[in-house]
């Protein structure tokens, strides 16, 4: 299986996840086809919006391609949007959507739980890992519960987990590619075998 990391590049922030992986070192791939992921041998998933994002990646075919990595145990990383695709539920305001997604992790996300943009904040996070606190952006962020007792929670906030992972799928609910701190990029490539 290659090694090299791809960016799903149909919408949301791409180019500053792909900045954070320049900088340790990682030529991305960006993801706009399904031959692009016969280059990656993992992917992240951007923030952005989430309904724009599953649309696209239906017009582009790229749903099955992304569960089938899933399921071949490739690393996949979703933050903000790109996470709530992953999850197996999700609700918003306490009300069931009915938004397609990849169906891939045994998470319920809640999206928007801390209020839309005018809401965004930054705070310190204690996350499995990392030895100092991580400045985490929150942007009309999803809160996740998990819906599986193998589901690693690797940080949290009061109101729940913020950033988890079910073994080879990492979901974060803020965005740390915003941050200037790649130190969880650093971490994602590292457990996933990838050489930087």
């Amino acid at each position: 299986m290659p090694v090299e990391v791809g960016v799903l590049a149909l919408q949301g922030g791409v180019e500053e996840h792909m900045a954070s992986l320049r900088r340790l070192g990682v030529t991305p791939i960006p993801v706009r086809r399904p031959e692009d992921l016969e280059q990656s041998g993992s992917i992240i998933l951007p923030g952005g919006e989430s309904t724009t994002l599953i649309r696209l990646m239906q017009r582009w075919e790229l749903v099955e391609p992304v569960r089938r990595m899933a399921r071949a145990g490739a690393s996949i990383w979703g933050t903000c949007a790109g996470a709530v695709l992953l999850c197996k539920k999700v609700t918003e305001q306490e009300h069931d959507l009915r938004q397609e997604c990849l169906n891939i992790v045994d998470v319920h996300a809640v999206r928007n739980r801390f209020g839309r943009q005018r809401y965004s904040f930054r705070e310190d996070l204690a996350v499995k890992g990392l030895d100092e606190a991580f400045s985490g952006i929150f942007i009309r962020a999803p809160l996740f519960e998990p819906l599986d007792e193998n589901i690693e929670v690797l940080s949290r906030v009061e109101e729940g987990a913020v950033f988890l992972k079910q073994g080879n799928v990492w979901l974060s609910s803020f965005h740390p590619e915003l941050s200037g701190d790649d130190r969880i990029h650093e971490l994602f490539l590292r457990e996933s075998g990838i050489d930087f």
